[in-house]
């Protein structure tokens, strides 16, 4: 499959179901780490089964263990690419160093999504979720990348994260003039049918032992290391500010 056929077909999948969405950050004493989005929608696969395969063609009943960069994507669509405009280019310049694995198995009843980078400095991250939204314009509006865009990368927020050894800080920025310009779409009623009975789950791994963390439903690792923080996934679309939250460390 070329890269952008397997990619649309892959954000395709992720809306037809409920599907477990996972934040996976880990952050390293010198700022650094690694960011990943880890996507489960294997309870379609355990569903439909073989009538999947029939409605997606004959690659959808392949076995599929598929890894590649958005660079690589970006390289296969450079034509398109250098006609959108100066700010969209901006945008999928920032998911440029992002890995792309798919794993689909019909016997297994398995499909995983892993969208991966290393990262310097936390706040090389900010809004790298909202810059997906910017795929669906490769192919214009009716791309089958629109409805992944629509649900992960646009939930009307300005995100940011900052680590400064002491304190950690996820915050989401409700955008208002987004915000108004969701209410006029119908399609937004759609995207919050799709994502009813899906899960945003956050799992955060640090140097340090934590002290405290402003979210109540917080869970730890038994070290105190690690956390996890589990939403419904019509919180990360409707009330992105609601993932909001400040993790202090012991000294």
């Amino acid at each position: 499959m070329k890269l952008y056929k397997l990619l649309s077909f892959s954000f395709l999948f992720t809306t037809l179901t409920s599907c477990t969405v996972t934040e996976n950050m880990y952050v390293n004493d010198n700022g650094n780490g690694k960011f990943s989005v880890d996507i489960d929608g294997s309870s379609l696969m355990a569903m439909a089964g073989d009538q999947l395969g029939d409605q997606m063609g004959a690659d959808a009943k392949k076995n599929i263990d598929s890894t590649f960069t958005f660079k690589q994507l970006f390289e296969e669509k450079k034509d398109s690419i250098a006609k959108l405009s100066p700010e969209t280019q901006k945008e999928l310049k920032k998911l440029e160093n992002f890995t792309v694995n798919t794993k689909m198995n019909g016997e297994k009843k398995e499909f995983l999504m892993a969208f991966s980078s290393d990262f310097k400095n936390v706040n090389e991250l900010h809004d790298v979720l909202q810059s997906l939204s910017a795929l669906q314009k490769l192919e214009g509006a009716g791309s089958p990348a629109t409805p992944f865009g629509n649900g992960l990368g646009n939930n009307n927020s300005n995100l940011s994260y900052s680590y400064d050894g002491k304190k950690f800080t996820r915050k989401a920025v409700i955008d208002k003039q987004k915000l108004a310009e969701k209410a006029k779409d119908s399609s937004a009623d759609m995207s919050k049918m799709i994502f009813a009975s899906s899960s945003y789950i956050i799992k955060y791994h640090f140097p340090k032992k934590v002290k405290k963390v402003s979210n109540p439903s917080a869970l730890f690792s038994e070290d105190r290391k690690s956390i996890t923080i589990q939403y419904p996934f019509t919180d990360y679309m409707e009330n992105p500010d609601k993932l909001n939250f400040d993790v202090e460390f012991e000294k």
